[in-house]
């Protein structure tokens, strides 16, 4: 995993999509940098130039060596902070696509049986656990771990068992090709191995309001389990999202803060009955219907410190000490292309053995239908799909050996 003792330094403007784009490629990845808004600070406008031949290119990334690159592609930036992005071999034993706890665990597990095992991850290895602020509730942490610790160590421990993992690489298909199932890969490359997991996990949809990008682990939120007892004794918290998820988690969070408000965009919850009753008659909750949220306002230290909200028109200021967002879940599935079968919401398809659709294929973890989205539950995933493998490729030696 890509590191810096020094930040690097990116030079930009807020309504700069490529500014934004390279901001979140550095974060996904877990790389450190410090953003110079140009707009909010003019003056270092002639940093850019200077090594710009006079030009205003944003964005400027200036990395600790004094080496700078200007607007790059995610591919140029990959390269330059050393990221891993060639298979070493075009053949393994198991493929496993998606970097996360559930594809971590299952390396580990089928790198200790001795098989040649690839990870290829589009972002870091430790998936959304990796930029998940803090876990209080993973066991074996009795005082909490930072999800990048515990994505570190997970990732450190993969390494040690002679895992391969790939970084900022995607697969773009996945199918079978003769008695190997062929993984093409965003480079242009492919690879193949006699079994291949799917655990490319789910993504929270985002509002995609101002200034949420930038909040994400400073205040917003996606897990009210995982963060909600960060903030024992806030006077608001806020919920993004009337569906059952979002209602759950609220009322979950009033053991917490003082009161709750739930900020529904449209006219009406969208909970079961029983969960609006409990939310309707809470004394420590209320509901904003008809009411989208604008921006996410930070303070002077970089934390979440109000919502600006839109209700008929007219903006209002809601202060809140952090917000949890519920307006759904989209599996990471999108490149398959129908090539598995998956339930109505895109999650793919298993038997109680992990098997999918097509033989030699697994899924585990959060893209699996009916998966629980807890990191415990990925990580038990992983174990459990890797000893399912592990059956698979067995078969497969037995059926070699009686030809």
């Amino acid at each position: 995993m890509a590191s810096t003792e020094t930040p690097i330094t990116v030079y930009g403007a807020s309504w700069c999509p490529d500014c934004r784009r390279a901001k979140q490629f550095l974060a996904s990845h877990r790389v450190a940098y410090e953003w110079i808004d140009l707009e909010e600070f003019p003056e270092r406008t002639a940093e850019v130039e200077a090594r710009n031949d006079g030009k205003r290119i944003i964005p400027t990334i200036v990395f600790p060596d004094g080496s700078f690159l200007a607007e790059p592609s995610n591919d140029e930036l990959a390269d330059r902070i050393g990221l891993s992005r060639v298979a070493s071999e075009k053949e393994y034993d198991l493929i496993i696509v998606g970097g996360g706890p559930t594809g971590l665990t299952a390396a580990i597990y089928g790198a200790r049986e001795n098989a040649k095992v690839l990870i290829v991850e589009k972002s870091a290895p430790g998936g959304q656990a990796g930029v998940t602020e803090r876990f209080d509730n993973y066991p074996g942490f009795p005082d909490g771990v930072g999800g990048a610790e515990l994505a570190e160590r997970m990732t450190q421990q993969a390494l040690r068992y002679g895992v391969e993992i790939l970084q900022a690489v995607g697969a773009t298909t996945i199918e079978r090709d003769g008695p190997m199932i062929r993984v093409d890969l965003s480079t242009g490359d492919f690879v193949l191995a006699p079994a291949v997991l799917v655990a490319t996990g789910s993504t929270y949809r985002r509002t995609d309001a101002a200034g949420e990008a930038d909040l994400i682990g400073s205040g917003i939120h996606f897990c009210a389990t995982c963060d909600g007892p960060f903030y024992r004794g806030a006077k608001d918290l806020t919920v993004v999202g009337g569906g059952n998820s979002g209602l759950e988690e609220g009322l979950f969070l009033t053991q917490f803060a003082d009161h709750v408000t739930v900020v529904q965009a449209m006219s009406k919850l969208t909970a079961n009955k029983l969960l609006q009753d409990k939310v309707l008659n809470h004394p420590k909750m209320s509901v904003l219907l008809d009411t989208s949220v604008k921006s996410f306002n930070a303070n002077e230290s970089g934390k979440l410190e109000s919502l600006t909200v839109t209700s008929d028109g007219t903006e209002a200021k809601h202060v809140t000490a952090g917000a949890f967002i519920f307006i759904g879940l989209d599996p990471n599935t999108s490149f398959l292309e129908n090539s598995l079968n998956v339930d109505e919401r895109g999650f793919i398809v298993t038997d109680t053995n992990f098997r999918t659709s097509v033989d030699g294929i697994f899924a585990a973890g959060d893209v699996r239908s009916g998966s629980t989205k807890q990191i415990a539950s990925a990580v038990g995933e992983g174990a459990a799909v890797a000893i399912q493998i592990r059956y698979y490729l067995d078969s497969l030696d037995r059926v070699t050996d009686n030809s």
